[in-house]
């Protein structure tokens, strides 16, 4: 049985998890500190995060345009929810500010490559090598 990955549903539970990470965790477990755990405004954690992000949606959007869709919508999309993505890591002070258009971009931008690869499912053009 092979095992098949639908790498955008993947995309968008990741950065559902990146979103809930980064507005819920500061809410419910401020006390982690206490015990020693500092995930919070960890620039480590963070930047694994968002490099998780880029590499799961990099990976989709690839697929999608280059199988299936040829549509450059979605990596418009996420290219612009990864700008704003790595901008939070710099500009902590406007961080909830630039976290919640990137990730309603990253998700929108899943959503639409979803769509389309289920709309054309395998579309042939000039620049098509298989």
């Amino acid at each position: 049985m092979k095992i098949r990955i639908n790498w955008d549903t993947l995309g968008i539970t990741a950065s559902l998890a990146c979103a809930i990470h980064c507005a819920l965790l500061p809410l419910f477990l401020t006390s982690l500190p206490l015990f020693g755990i500092n995930i919070i405004h960890n620039l480590f954690f963070e930047t694994g995060m968002v490099t998780l992000a880029f590499c799961i949606g990099s990976y989709s959007f690839y697929h999608g345009y280059h199988k299936h869709h040829h549509n450059p919508t979605p990596f418009m999309l996420f290219g612009a929810g990864m700008c704003l993505l790595v901008m939070k890591l710099f500009f902590i002070q406007y961080e909830t500010w630039l976290l919640v258009p990137a990730v309603t971009l990253i998700i929108s931008a899943h959503i639409l490559n979803f769509r389309f690869c289920r709309i054309h499912n395998h579309a042939h053009t000039d620049d098509c090598d298989h």
